[in-house]
């Protein structure tokens, strides 16, 4: 079978640099072939093909099950994180039911219920930070973010089981922390339980506490049965599919597991890049400033997520540094032909996030930071894909992206921040994802008082 345009490395060399530098990866297959190529491994056994024109994309992800299907095996190199029942893994009417059940928890008036609440927790955070000490951004984020986990996700607030929590969703989270740890998802037979000391049998025994944590969880919450409670997990909890059926408690663990990796790994570290962006463009962050100033000293949670140039320097965060890199793949279920060239059944198609936010064609000088990009024109679902798109579309982008705005806006609105050096943060693997390999060293200079005009700052 002709694959379009195949890289020329050995199919282990491909999957070694793949998971070192996914990023020096990709842009040099884009520099030959610019709008599909063929990768030999990145993952599996089997050869796989990136594309990163638009319209291309557009059409392997609007014919799901037709022409191309988004298998849940596919994402197997998920599977020892998030389990057999994962909705990533599932395939057909269980995909779709799943997705039924679990969408709701997600939208309307239960998101405007989490904003004071994440509001709330950045405060928290930042105002334990000493004054003119380096910190780590990334870590200030992921604290945040675990929080909004804990109390949003899994309904659980301070207690002796939440610290339990919290420390467990770390240890498994925090394996897959550098392209060298990562490895163990690319290069299964890495995957062996040489007992504690070992970094694969350590993630196995971390997780099954994690695991006793979870089911104890669910089993109280179970015995409580209070309809009164909005967090997700009760919300999954007491949710039917079309047959009556519940979730069961290997399902509810294994969804639990899904939405904190795609949750909190990524919203901590898209929020990170925020940070070190904003403050290094000082013309975004004072219009941007001048932006929550108008808000007035106790915005509403919902008045500051609907700023304008605040979701445009969010988009255009996620859009020049994409926490994730591929879409979920699609697999060629009749003979097609696509930008030119005739694919087989069986064949594995990813859209490309990263090389498609920096298509120079649709984002004129690409590596720039330029929010004014998504005030100027608006951008198809296609163009700009942070969240992917289709059938296996991201379900949590709406509580990230609430998220995001907020902790961010929080922040800065807030608090005096600086750069702490001058060093470039570059993109590196952190698991699946792409995240600050310096982690954003910053330091707090002060407190700010929201004025309207001038913009004020108040030492402290």
């Amino acid at each position: 079978m002709q694959l379009p345009n195949p890289l020329k490395q050995s199919s282990f060399l491909q999957r070694l640099q793949w998971v070192i530098d996914p990023v020096g990866y990709m842009e040099k297959a884009a520099c030959q072939y610019p709008d599909i190529f063929t990768s030999l491994s990145i993952g599996s056994n089997n050869p796989v093909v990136f594309v990163t024109e638009p319209q291309a994309i557009q059409e392997i992800l609007t014919n799901d099950r037709k022409k191309f299907a988004a298998l849940g095996e596919q994402n197997r190199i998920l599977r020892p994180i998030v389990g057999d029942y994962s909705i990533f893994l599932l395939d057909g009417d269980r995909h779709r039911k799943r997705r039924q059940l679990v969408m709701p928890s997600f939208h309307g008036d239960r998101m405007r219920n989490y904003g004071e609440l994440i509001c709330n927790l950045t405060e928290k955070v930042f105002n334990q930070l000493p004054v003119n000490q380096v910190f780590s951004a990334r870590k200030l984020t992921q604290e945040i973010s675990m929080q909004v986990i804990l109390q949003v996700v899994f309904g659980v607030y301070d207690g002796e089981r939440s610290q339990q929590l919290k420390q467990q969703l770390f240890k498994v989270a925090d394996l897959f922390r550098s392209p060298l740890t990562s490895s163990f998802l690319f290069f299964p037979f890495l995957q062996k339980d040489l007992g504690s000391w070992s970094p694969w049998g350590k993630f196995l025994r971390d997780q099954q506490q994690l695991d006793q944590l979870i089911y104890a969880e669910i089993a109280e919450r179970r015995a409580e049965n209070n309809p009164e409670r909005i967090d997700i997990l009760s919300l999954l909890m007491s949710s039917q599919d079309e047959a009556g059926n519940s979730m069961s408690d290997r399902e509810l663990r294994d969804e639990l597991l899904t939405l904190l990796l795609a949750g909190y790994e990524t919203t901590a570290t898209a929020m990170a890049w925020g940070l070190y962006l904003i403050h290094q463009k000082p013309e975004v962050r004072e219009k941007l400033l001048q932006e929550l100033d108008t808000l007035g000293d106790s915005p509403d949670p919902m008045s500051m997520f609907r700023l304008p140039y605040l979701t445009a320097v969010c988009n255009e965060t996620l859009r020049v540094r994409p926490v994730a890199m591929l879409t979920f793949a699609r697999v060629v279920q009749e003979p097609v032909e696509l930008l030119g060239y005739s694919l087989e059944p069986g064949t594995a198609l990813f859209g490309c996030m990263y090389l498609t936010h920096q298509r120079e064609d649709l984002y004129p000088e690409p590596k720039q930071f330029k929010p004014e990009r998504f005030l100027e024109r608006q951008f198809s679902p296609y163009e700009f894909i942070p969240f992917g798109s289709g059938a296996r579309r991201c379900l949590g982008e709406a509580l990230a992206v609430f998220e995001m705005r907020l902790v961010l806006a929080t922040i800065l609105s807030k608090y005096q921040l600086a750069l702490a050096d001058n060093q470039p943060e570059i993109a590196r693997r952190r698991g699946v994802t792409l995240a600050p390999a310096r982690g954003v060293k910053m330091v707090m200079t002060g407190k700010r008082a929201r004025q309207e005009s001038p913009v004020s700052l108040v030492n402290v």
